[in-house]
């Protein structure tokens, strides 16, 4: 393998210290660093101190939140279990085990504060219903934090569903409730009259209080904003915070976390779950509109995706002509965000068969009887982008359909072409797809990290950073870090994965490093399950 520095200079690496080099990624290409100067050195040691700040702050706020006295509940009552019994799905092992560790939390004398990661419609809301009605259960009240007022609309929904057989009194303060009514919600909370209330950030707003809250769940934490957060953060130290986000956290950024940052992932979709039959190629109008026609027809909803504003009205107008029966919303990022929520709703209450948008929509909305998506311009997209917006459709037991088209006449780059090619293979979420959606994956780091990290994941790639991190946070609770030792054992057998395995020359690299970089028996048992009849 050879390795290449600014000004040309070149390194050759035998394939057996392959591990000792990592992959980039980091999002932007980086400056390259020039052979036989200290240039490298200097960055790693800039995001050593960085990585080492954060580090020393991560475990001060985990051993200030091990020392405060919470309240610790008790085991699971009866009414819990109806509640539980009552669930019309079966449940997924990850859930399962997201369930059993976040009621483990609450049974502790100290406040929780977990973090669970899973992919919208793969059952993070139900984990939240459970927590919520413990809390209630033992006299706390609860209150559901959500960054827009549609997903406040959808949680309401929900939680008043699972709780209708029990005297629990649920309530919502969005812009959506009128003046009055959100004066009276105030108050009744204030009064411990309501157990769970729902709502936006209007919830921190100062003439909120609680009479006696137990827990507080947040849903997409990173979209709210600095001031918000602070608000949240002195919260976090006297009650139970469940915080869930939908942005994948990287398994390498989970495990430098360990004993320090209380995490579930929920990775495993529902089993009457299908996958999306995807579709790429040239845009064909007779294609596009049969495919609207066919989604109408079974009394389904569209997404149709054209990501021009300028151009987005032509596009409804022509729409709207030729399917005259259809009823067209629209939603773009240049609207106010008011007329943006209400044409939202118009769609998920099914006032609406056709939402017309941009990639808006990309993230946080869920219309279980949206089941065909159009993407006229797929070529301009990113890989994590078309991934989250494949994810809009498929959400109930229906067969869902996306079509990636990209303009007959254009010379698509090789990004794009190799874009397309990735979401046209991989159809279900499996381990190859993982690969490509790493830079959804540092987005998620950033979120949960905070955007000031961003910069020096981009310095020194992702993997290196997550390295640093775990060493750090090693460090400051004590822990020795073992040494390196070089070890080389020369073995009279021929050990190399044949290019009729892996045909792709980078591929075999990377498993190569994979293997040689598995620090225990774990892992390398991981990296095999992924490469056996991949």
């Amino acid at each position: 393998m050879v390795v290449e520095y600014a000004q040309g200079d070149r390194l050759s690496v035998p394939t057996d210290q392959v591990g000792m080099l990592a992959k980039y990624l980091g999002g932007d290409l980086p400056r390259m660093s020039r052979l036989g100067t200290s240039d490298w050195a200097r960055a790693t040691g800039r995001v050593k101190r960085a990585v080492k700040d954060m580090a020393g702050e991560l475990v001060r706020l985990y051993s200030v939140r091990m020392s405060v006295e919470g309240h610790a509940f008790g085991p699971d009552m009866p009414w819990q279990m109806e509640l539980e019994d009552a669930f019309p799905y079966e449940e997924t092992g990850d859930q399962l085990t997201a369930i059993e560790e976040v009621k483990v939390d609450m049974q502790r004398p100290r406040p929780m504060d977990r973090l669970i990661c899973g992919d919208v419609g793969f059952g993070k809301t139900e984990i939240a219903v459970r927590a919520a009605f413990k809390a209630v259960l033992e006299g706390k009240q609860v209150a559901v934090l959500v960054p827009t007022t549609l997903l406040a609309e959808q949680h309401f929904i929900t939680f008043s569903e699972r709780y209708a057989p029990f005297p629990v009194k649920v309530a919502m303060l969005s812009r959506f409730v009128s003046r009055a009514e959100q004066e009276r919600i105030v108050e009744d909370v204030g009064k411990g009259a309501v157990d769970v209330v729902i709502g936006t950030h209007r919830l921190l707003s100062r003439d909120v209080r609680f009479k006696d809250l137990g827990l507080v769940v947040v849903d997409e934490e990173q979209r709210f904003g600095v001031a918000h957060k602070e608000r949240l953060k002195r919260l976090r130290a006297h009650v139970d915070v469940l915080t869930m986000t939908a942005t994948p956290i990287p398994r390498t950024l989970e495990m430098a976390l360990t004993g320090i940052r209380d995490m579930s992932t929920v990775d495993t979709p529902p089993e009457d779950r299908q996958p999306v039959l995807t579709y790429v190629g040239q845009y064909d109008e007779g294609l596009a509109l049969g495919a609207v026609r066919r989604e109408l027809l079974r009394e389904g909803q569209v997404f149709w995706v054209h990501n021009r504003v300028a151009t987005i009205d032509r596009q409804v107008a022509w729409l709207r002509e030729q399917v005259p029966e259809a009823r067209i919303v629209v939603a773009h990022g240049q609207m106010d965000e008011d007329q943006l929520e209400r044409q939202m709703v118009r769609f998920w209450d099914r006032d609406a068969d056709i939402l017309v948008s941009t990639v808006i929509i990309e993230s946080g909305l869920d219309v279980p009887n949206a089941n065909t998506l159009i993407v006229d311009t797929a070529h301009l997209l990113g890989l994590a982008q078309m991934y989250q917006l494949r994810g809009r459709v498929g959400r109930s037991s229906e067969r869902a359909f996306a079509y990636f088209f990209f303009p007959p006449q254009r010379e698509l780059t090789e990004e794009a072409h190799e874009r397309l090619a990735t979401i046209s293979t991989h159809q279900s979420l499996g381990s190859g797809f993982q690969i490509a959606l790493r830079d959804l994956e540092i987005r998620g780091a950033g979120n949960l990290l905070g955007a000031e990290q961003h910069g020096h994941i981009a310095a020194v790639g992702f993997d290196t950073y997550c390295r640093l991190l775990q060493e750090s946070v090693a460090e400051m609770q004590g822990q020795p870090i073992p040494e390196e030792k070089d070890l080389r054992v020369d073995l009279p057998v021929k050990a190399f994965v044949p290019p009729g395995w892996v045909a792709q020359e980078g591929l075999r690299l990377d498993l190569y490093r994979r293997i040689a970089t598995a620090g225990d028996h774990e892992i390398l048992a991981r990296v095999r399950e992924e490469t056996v009849d991949r």
